[in-house]
């Protein structure tokens, strides 16, 4: 190449006193000049093209060849990314929806267990509420037997010791307790 360049330059310099020279007019319409002319552009063009297809297409050949296959790779490797994310992306999804319906199922269970738990404490709630209240009603009517006969025998006894100190003297007290009984049953039938 620098050889040729060379060359190129002292050919140059050989015919540019000539080509400067002509004083008729534009040495270019000259036809004395023409068969120079002619060698130079074929051996400026043939160069040209020597250099252009020798080197420069060549390099850019190659780097439109690279740039192809590097965009074929890109386009590749996007496209594997893209089928990647949409798989863990469908992934994703079924994990969500699958906890999605562990959490519901658990929920439900809890749901039911809890439902389950408060209807059986509620069952034993009223079952002890209802042996409490039957208690209860006994002790009431075991008081209200006991309590009768005992505020009778008190009234009695009580009625007893009234009417003896008011007329002093000894009364019978069978006979008041019948009498104070006779009453305590009425008055009790009034209130049952």
């Amino acid at each position: 190449m620098k050889n040729f360049c060379f060359a190129l330059c002292i050919g140059l310099s050989i015919y540019v006193n000539q080509a400067f020279g002509s004083e008729t007019g534009m040495p270019q319409l000259n036809p004395e000049f023409w068969i120079a002319q002619i060698f130079w552009l074929i051996l400026i063009f043939s160069s040209l093209y020597l250099i252009i297809w020798k080197i420069f297409l060549p390099r850019i050949t190659y780097i439109i060849e690279n740039r192809k296959s590097r965009v074929v790779n890109d386009l590749g490797e996007a496209q594997k990314l893209k089928d990647n994310a949409e798989k863990k992306l469908e992934e994703y999804n079924e994990i969500i929806e699958k906890t999605k319906k562990e959490a519901k199922k658990i929920i439900d269970d809890s749901k039911k267990k809890l439902d389950k738990d408060i209807e059986n404490k509620k069952q034993k709630f009223n079952v002890e509420i209802e042996k409490e209240l039957m208690a209860t009603e006994k002790e009431i009517k075991d008081l209200k037997k006991t309590s009768t006969s005992s505020i009778a025998d008190i009234a009695a006894e009580t009625s007893a010791e009234i009417i003896r100190q008011i007329i002093n003297t000894e009364i019978n007290k069978s006979n008041v307790s019948a009498i104070v009984n006779d009453i305590s049953k009425r008055e009790i039938e009034k209130h049952i």
